[in-house]
């Protein structure tokens, strides 16, 4: 318990609060690692729509006799 009462008084104001990457940025540590976890979510995401797009140019819509593909 006294290591707990020694760091709250050497820390003050900031006892408690989340660290921020950069001092002067608004942004803290679990928000950065959020915005990994989101925008790598949101990379496959991006990848496999892609591929079903290309499935769908190649393959579905040439079976269905909506275009042809031109080799």
């Amino acid at each position: 318990m006294g290591e707990a009462k020694r760091r709250k008084t050497t820390l003050g104001e900031t006892y408690g609060q989340e660290t921020r990457i950069l001092s002067w940025l608004p942004i803290t540590k679990t928000q950065a690692e959020q915005f990994v976890t989101l925008t790598t979510r949101g990379a496959w995401i991006g990848i496999g729509l892609m591929v079903v797009g290309w499935a769908i140019i190649r393959f579905i819509g040439p079976a269905f006799g909506w275009w042809q593909v031109v080799s």
